[in-house]
């Protein structure tokens, strides 16, 4: 009678063990299949390639942005912006006189006359005739890009005279073609002749070069110009204004763009000419052209008071 028992207890001991081994191999393959799972994952399908110096190349396209407003561009922001509304804001009442209609001297609906085109009316340089909008929160003028561009004669005998000003204006504004994986940047471009002129010019001859600052590059810039260049050149009294009685409804007054020139001189005062001057051929002269979102009569009077505020002086002669 004590023989059974003692066998059945080592049989359940038996079953017991030889469980406990099996829920822990399973136990152990679940674990293994968790850990291989998360290695799968970890693990990219497509190893990403590398270049010349064994760094890897990242597939997805990478744009390098700035974390910060530059400090012309909060000052916009939060002052100038503030104060050209206030100077420019004009008071309509509520009860204003329709504007009148004008047809069209072809009837767009016509079948006939459907694809001609139709002058404006008063004329192509009607715009410059045209108040400017009333002035909103959102419609207030607003610098939308600074473009600089020089001439080069020497270009005209040797396309080589061209590569110390494309280093030049590479310099001075930081710009180069698609610059931090950005598409809309364009970088220095070449200014080539639009028509034949005899004896001098011919159609598509590269006569010099330009660039178009926008976003942190132009109040850069901008910052630049008014610290450094401005200080240090001499015979500069501040930007020349029309006459008092000149007329607002011409094209460069109503065009919202103000436009002037550096001579060569100033090319050098530029910190980062400054510093290695030597390394340009000789010096260049260049316009800018500071545009705006305005357009309309008087248009330039706002963008000069919008300059002002970036410390631009301007003179009355």
């Amino acid at each position: 009678m004590s023989a059974a028992p003692a066998a059945l207890k080592n049989t359940v001991k038996t079953a017991a063990q030889s469980a406990g081994r099996v829920a822990k191999a399973a136990q152990r393959t679940r674990w293994r299949q968790i850990l291989e799972r998360r290695a799968k994952a970890l693990t990219p399908r497509n190893p990403l390639k590398r270049d010349e110096y064994g760094m890897p190349i990242p597939h997805v396209n990478v744009i390098v942005r700035d974390t910060a407003q530059p400090r012309l561009a909060d000052h916009y922001f939060n002052t100038v912006r503030d104060d050209i509304m206030y100077m420019s804001y004009t008071h309509t009442p509520a009860s204003t006189k329709p504007q009148r209609s004008i047809r069209p001297t072809y009837d767009p609906e016509d079948p006939y006359v459907k694809h001609r085109y139709n002058p404006p009316i008063g004329g192509h340089m009607a715009w410059t005739r045209k108040p400017m909008s009333p002035v909103t929160f959102d419609s207030v003028v607003e610098l939308e890009r600074i473009q600089l561009h020089t001439m080069v004669k020497e270009t005209l005998a040797s396309r080589s005279h061209l590569l110390g000003a494309i280093m030049a204006f590479r310099a001075i504004s930081g710009e180069s073609q698609y610059a931090g994986g950005q598409r809309t940047t364009e970088g220095v471009q070449i200014v080539r002749g639009k028509s034949q002129i005899q004896g001098w010019v011919r159609k598509g001859i590269p006569l010099g070069v330009k660039v178009d600052l926008k976003g942190p590059k132009m109040y850069e810039f901008l910052a630049t110009l008014t610290e450094f260049v401005f200080p240090r050149l001499r015979d500069f009294n501040g930007l020349q204004m029309p006459r008092p009685g000149a007329s607002l409804q011409t094209a460069s007054a109503a065009s919202g763009v103000v436009s002037f020139g550096l001579p060569a001189s100033a090319m050098s005062l530029f910190p980062q000419i400054e510093y290695n001057l030597d390394s340009y051929p000789k010096s260049y002269g260049m316009h800018i052209h500071f545009i705006t979102n305005a357009q309309g009569e008087g248009a330039q009077n706002r963008v000069r008071a919008l300059l002002s505020g970036f410390q631009i002086p301007f003179v009355r002669v």
